[in-house]
């Protein structure tokens, strides 16, 4: 079973139904849901998350949508070392450098799932869309 970090972009185009990304974002976190997959978050992308989220609901149907989120996924720890790495990485983006250095840490992670796939070229961990990621979830079925 695959173990994946969801990037903030696909949590967020799952919660704002953006399409056409909300349909593999859908996919995922119902494979998350279902244990079909093990899907992993960053203290980062709930923060994220909650910032952009609240500029359209209230604070507490906010809390609720990410309780209810990390009652299938697990959350990656974020700790000096994992800063350090990422402020040394070269990462042209510095939360991205965080997820990665948080998935290694793990010691877990088999893919970051992102649309941002750019923005990961020195990550040592696959990256794929979570176009990609759908299909070949299906291709192994």
């Amino acid at each position: 079973m695959d173990n994946i970090l969801i990037d903030t972009d696909v949590i967020l185009d799952f919660f704002f139904d953006r399409l056409p990304f909300s349909e593999s974002a859908t996919q995922i976190i119902s494979l998350c849901e279902s244990k079909r997959i093990n899907g992993f978050v960053t203290p980062v992308i709930c923060n994220n998350s909650y910032y952009l989220l609240r500029q359209t609901a209230q604070h507490n149907k906010v809390i609720e949508k990410l309780r209810q989120l990390i009652t299938f996924m697990d959350i990656l720890v974020m700790d000096k070392d994992v800063v350090l790495q990422a402020l040394s990485s070269g990462f042209k983006d510095f939360e991205d450098a965080l997820q990665n250095f948080a998935a290694i840490k793990s010691g877990n992670i088999d893919v970051i799932v992102t649309r941002n796939t750019k923005d990961y070229i020195k990550s040592k961990i696959g990256v794929m869309t979570p176009e990609n990621y759908v299909k070949s979830i299906a291709a192994c079925r």
